[in-house]
């Protein structure tokens, strides 16, 4: 149990790096080396979790739906609005949003699965979702709505970030709402629903940075109180840290199959 978390710790470290390297460089001038270099692991771990870049690529653009959460209850419509207003709040603070959607829009279908096709499924459910529950027009095809609101929101996003580095995607995206709403939903419904979302994510996250930073300071201060005057803590310590490192590097090596310097050599150019 104790490799498997490693190797599961090993994975997602390979692409958290990865995610904030394809978002400062892009997929072609994206390089193994700085992967590596962030990531803090060696070659063989890399290639023992992925074959190539191409398939990080694709493990990034298939995680980028994660930073969005759907709920089935309440409004469908609003429900959707709100999700859309997630991501547009993760691509200005998450790589992994960032980067799956640079590398869907350069193109990096890889061989794999469509790479918008995870969005349009995705909205396409709410919207019939919606028809269900008497929001949605019952003559709308969810799946050509659900393109044209995918495409809509992802052309936004980019003139936003052209424009404000998408300081101003909140209200951008709210206004793409305002327009698409009337066209798909009863009136009736569209009164009700708000195109800003439900949430005021900024405001939530700066609560929870304030919120952090107090328990943090309140630790720090009960740690002070408790200390002895001279009091000096274990002289041991880096030792520790040096079997620490050591562990690690083990976890690695053994990770590293037989004839990874094959695929080094396969990939190491990139």
């Amino acid at each position: 149990m104790a490799k498997q978390a490693r190797a599961v710790q090993t994975w997602r470290s390979i692409v958290d790096a990865a995610a904030s390297v394809f978002d400062d460089y892009g997929y072609e001038r994206a390089a193994i080396s700085e992967i590596l270099r962030r990531a803090k692991v060696t070659k063989g771990a890399l290639y023992f979790h992925f074959a190539s870049k191409e398939a990080i690529a694709q493990a990034i653009m298939d995680e980028q739906t994660s930073t969005v959460e759907f709920e089935q209850e309440g409004s469908p419509l609003q429900s959707l609005v709100d999700g859309g207003q997630q991501f547009a709040f993760a691509l200005r603070h998450n790589a992994m949003a960032r980067a799956g959607t640079r590398l869907s829009i350069e193109g990096v279908f890889l061989g794999g699965p469509h790479p918008w096709g995870d969005w349009i499924d995705a909205t396409a459910r709410m919207l019939e979702l919606g028809q269900e529950r008497g929001e949605v027009f019952p003559q709308i095809d969810p799946m050509v709505s659900a393109k044209i609101i995918v495409a809509s929101f992802t052309g936004i996003q980019l003139v936003s970030e052209a424009d404000t580095g998408r300081a101003d995607l909140r209200e951008q995206v709210a206004e793409m709402w305002r327009h698409i709403l009337p066209s798909i939903a009863h009136p009736g419904v569209i009164a009700h629903i708000k195109p800003e979302g439900r949430v005021d994510l900024a405001a939530q996250a700066r609560e929870k940075a304030e919120r952090e930073e107090q328990e943090a300071r309140i630790a720090a201060e009960a740690k002070d109180a408790g200390s002895l005057p001279g009091e000096a803590g274990p002289r041991g310590g880096s030792g520790a840290g040096r079997g620490t490192r050591a562990g690690q590097g083990a976890d690695e090596a053994d990770e590293e199959p037989a004839g990874a310097g094959a695929g080094v050599a396969a990939g190491g150019a990139a």
